[in-house]
């Protein structure tokens, strides 16, 4: 208490306690989903982001495409992504130009750039996808 009426005393708002909860979560326990603009099987399990765990700075993902599933061309407007091949591979389309990925890969992409990705291997494409900020919204995180 004597914490909160010092902060009020120069001039500054206490704090709210952040309501966040740190967890362990088994891979299983969370469903796969196919989420816009992913098609024939391209499949995602969503294990931190603001749905599942409040995450305000951070999407985290692991992805398996069946042979022939894909994402759609697109871009971001603010988020930066990195991609991290597990197993399987595929063709990836950075900004007009498509590269074979496989195990062991890491793709980053900036903002902006056009991307796709499709499992155009004989077994399951399986990835990690990291994104941020959560939002694709061209407003900075803070509101300003």
């Amino acid at each position: 208490m004597t914490d909160r009426l010092s902060e009020k005393r120069k001039g500054r708002a206490a704090m709210p306690a952040d309501r966040r909860k740190a967890f362990i979560r088994n891979i299983a326990e969370v469903r796969w989903l196919e989420f816009p603009g992913h098609f024939g099987g391209a499949l995602s399990k969503p294990l931190v982001m603001p749905d599942t765990a409040q995450a305000r700075h951070i999407d985290y993902r692991i992805s398996m495409y069946q042979p022939k599933a894909y994402v759609e061309r697109h871009r971001h407007k603010v988020q930066e992504q990195v991609y991290h091949v597990l197993e399987g591979e595929g063709l990836m389309h950075i900004a007009g130009e498509d590269r074979v990925v496989r195990k062991h890969d890491v793709i980053f992409l900036p903002p902006g750039v056009e991307h796709s990705i499709a499992n155009t291997g004989l077994v399951d494409l399986i990835f990690l996808v990291v994104t941020s900020p959560v939002s694709d919204d061209e407003r900075p995180a803070n509101g300003g």
